[in-house]
């Protein structure tokens, strides 16, 4: 089974449309499949167009958070609901296109476990979108080592497997390729149609550029240090150290052999400050190796993954 999931906030004027267009798309697909829309507190009329759609069709579902939890959140209560073993996520406000289903499909059994859409011809405001998009772009790939031209993007396709021990937060939905890479999967990426946005506003400011750098800086030390925190700590806090000795020890020079008194420099103060900085580094350092522990420990999760294993019996 396919999974279409679309997060949906105000998009009452849209979601019919798309709804309809999916339905259509899907069916030449000769699989069976399941849309399920995501109703992130919307404070229009966007549920019911929905549920009048779900009543017509019951491949057709509907999830209606609470409140507005963000796209990250209401994306993850598709995933945890889905039923498919394949999953593709995309924007409820018509942009993506649903005809790009099936090359991403096509694209997944070729043996990759995600593929992600490029738009390549992006139809949005240049300078509030485009550009500081291209930027963390860049900026993703380059730190992480993971090579795409739109993280962006929410139109992917997902194998099951590959979603069954994430945990999203924060921004991090477009992250996903990154995790799932980071674990050994194989990632492609298409160009996939963009279509200008009809009805209704665009919900995302420049402020998410920093949102998905901050989220990226989580993920880069996840995936480096979450099994050995003291090597981030412990060694800011060694650097810490250090820098105290160079400047206690100038000080120190100075008070002996340049007969300079020691409360006329900020030597001692910034020597007083880097020691203690570098002391409560180390020991968060030991706090989070015990907090790692007691989180693999505890619910017993292993620190490694197996892709597959011959002639081993399991245990």
């Amino acid at each position: 089974m396919i999974s279409i999931i679309v997060p949906i906030y105000n998009e009452a004027e849209n979601v019919t449309t798309l709804a309809e267009a999916l339905l259509a798309e899907l069916d030449r697909l000769q699989r069976p499949f399941e849309i399920i829309f995501v109703n992130d507190g919307s404070a229009d009329d966007s549920d019911q167009k929905v549920a009048a759609m779900a009543a017509k069709d019951s491949r057709v579902r509907l999830i209606n958070l609470k409140r507005n939890f963000g796209q990250t959140a209401a994306m993850m209560a598709g995933i945890d609901h889905a039923q498919g073993a394949i999953i593709v996520p995309m924007d409820g406000d018509l942009q993506n296109d649903p005809k790009d289903i099936k090359r991403l499909i096509d694209k997944l059994d070729e043996g990759y476990d995600v593929v992600s859409g490029w738009r390549k011809n992006r139809r949005d405001p240049l300078f509030r979108r485009n550009i500081p998009s291209r930027i963390a772009n860049r900026i993703i790939s380059w730190i992480s080592g993971v090579v795409l031209h739109d993280y962006g993007c929410s139109l992917k396709a997902y194998r099951r497997e590959i979603l069954d021990d994430v945990k999203l937060y924060g921004e991090m939905h477009r992250f996903v390729p990154l995790y799932a890479s980071l674990n050994g999967a194989r990632v492609a990426e298409i160009p996939v149609s963009h279509h200008p946005r009809i009805h209704g506003a665009s919900h995302y400011g420049l402020e998410r550029v920093i949102k998905v750098l901050l989220d990226l800086i989580v993920i880069r030390f996840l995936a480096r240090y979450a099994t050995k925190p003291m090597y981030v700590f412990g060694g800011f806090g060694f650097l810490s150290l250090a820098f105290a000795s160079l400047t206690g020890s100038y000080a120190l020079y100075l008070k002996f052999f340049e007969n300079t008194s020691l409360i006329l420099t900020p030597l001692p103060l910034l020597t007083a400050m880097a020691i203690t900085t570098g002391i409560m580094s180390i020991l968060m350092g030991l706090l989070g190796e015990l907090l790692a522990r007691t989180y693999h420990e505890s619910q017993n999760k292993p620190i490694y993954r197996i892709k597959n294993t011959i002639n081993l019996d399991k245990r």
